[in-house]
């Protein structure tokens, strides 16, 4: 009883703090809720502007009606995560345009001789190379790979689609460079990349296993089988020697440097730019694999977030929130996840930084958040960015993957995940 009445306080207490008087702190709330909701939509109906333009237009609006000044919305962009993601986009493109990928894939395509073996290895490679770079543009590459060996071999392609955007998500949680809030978080939080991997790491590993499983249960007629893959004639991958070489050096080194407690942002826009230095590839080229709208939705977000800081988020009102129990693991998860499908992961990742900053155990707790908001972008297809890549893809190829197809193995995935992640942390 006594727990419920202090719990009703902190609200009656947060409710106290927004002062509805306040032209400002009016519009920063409508500011917010507007974009948060053409952003949880994907688009404001009957008009083109989408989540990138939507986060710009509230930042603009911020700005304009002087909720924040155009200094201080300045500094609220986190320019360590843009210039850390712009990095990561220049050297996943340099990887993909080489060639590099038609090379594993070949190299997959040679050694897996069973549907389960090919399953297998499908979810290690997408797991394995989302956890080292940003898990959006792996998708963006093995989608056609994996569509075009499917079809060549004749089997069923959902399952092996299904399992491209669900290991890529899960094994983007092992690393800062995984996918974009890890990289929001990594800057918001400055856990070194060391620390973040090994808390992290086996929450990844059991994940790619249950993916594994649960696909392999759900289509056990695709996969609990005798039957043996028909071989294929592969034709030599169309690749460039020297800027193959060359990208897996600069991303090897990468690592490394990572690991040694290199500063990720630099190291990841040096080692862009290094790349950029070639006779073999144009720059232009590499600048259409960019995800431009990803980068200027961040900028907006930054600064849009920071306006209900300032005018909403008083210290008063933080330390109230933060008493809701949002201490424990069970519950921040589930906050996490609940909030990262309402608007997607990265903008539930800007909504939560002050309270997070405001706890007893802010490294945990942003460790948590990682985790939570990462594996619940597998419980719908409209979970994550990946999961929209890949649908998106292969309706293009004529392959339809359904809302229910994708929920009926995402949803159990999210749950198991994430319940081992709560364990683990």
């Amino acid at each position: 009883m006594g727990i419920h009445a202090a719990r009703n306080a902190d609200i009656r207490l947060l409710a106290r703090q927004i002062t509805w008087d306040d032209g400002k702190t009016i519009a920063a709330i409508a500011i917010f809720a507007a974009t948060y909701l053409v952003i949880a939509i994907g688009k404001l109906p009957g008009y083109q502007l989408d989540r990138a333009g939507a986060a710009l237009l509230g930042a603009s609006l911020m700005v304009g009606l002087g909720v924040v000044s155009l200094d201080q919305a300045y500094r609220a962009i986190d320019f360590d995560t843009i210039t850390l993601l712009l990095g990561m986009m220049i050297v996943v493109a340099n990887l993909r345009l080489s060639g590099f990928f038609r090379l594993v894939s070949n190299w997959v395509v040679a050694r897996a001789h069973h549907p389960l073996v090919l399953l297998m290895a499908i979810v290690l490679v997408a797991g394995s190379f989302s956890a080292f770079l940003v898990n959006d543009t792996i998708c963006l590459v093995m989608t056609p790979l994996v569509l075009d060996l499917v079809t060549r071999l004749k089997r069923d392609p959902i399952p092996y689609l299904l399992a491209i955007p669900m290991a890529s998500n899960v094994g983007s949680t092992a690393t800062i460079t995984g996918n974009p809030q890890n990289m929001i978080i990594g800057s918001l939080s400055h856990i070194p990349y060391g620390t973040f991997v090994a808390a992290l790491w086996p929450v990844a590993a059991v994940g790619i296993v249950l993916t594994t499983l649960l696909i392999a249960l759900v289509y056990h007629r695709e996969f609990l089988t005798s039957e043996r893959l028909p071989a294929v004639t592969t034709s030599p991958a169309r690749h460039n020697r020297s800027l193959v070489i060359k990208s897996v050096l600069v991303t090897v080194a990468m690592m490394v440097l990572f690991f040694a407690g290199q500063p990720v942002a630099k190291v990841a826009i040096v080692g862009g730019a290094l790349l950029l230095f070639t006779r073999k590839i144009k720059a232009d080229k590499v600048y259409r694999e960019i995800d431009l709208p990803l980068l200027l939705m961040f900028v907006g977000l930054f600064i849009v977030v920071t306006g209900l800081e300032m005018t909403v988020l008083t210290p008063e009102s933080i330390a109230a929130v933060s008493r809701l129990d949002l201490e424990t693991a069970p519950v921040l998860s589930a906050v996490t996840a609940v909030l990262s499908n309402l608007v997607s992961n990265v903008p539930a990742v800007l909504v939560l930084k002050p309270f997070i900053a405001n706890s007893a155990d802010p490294e945990r707790a942003w460790l948590i958040v990682a985790m939570a908001s990462t594996l619940a972008g597998n419980f719908t297809l409209v979970g994550s960015v990946a999961n929209l890549i890949v649908a998106q893809r292969a309706r293009a190829s004529g392959v339809t993957v359904g809302f229910w197809t994708y929920f009926k193995v995402g949803a159990p995935l999210t749950v198991l995940t994430i319940l081992f992640g709560v364990w683990w942390l």
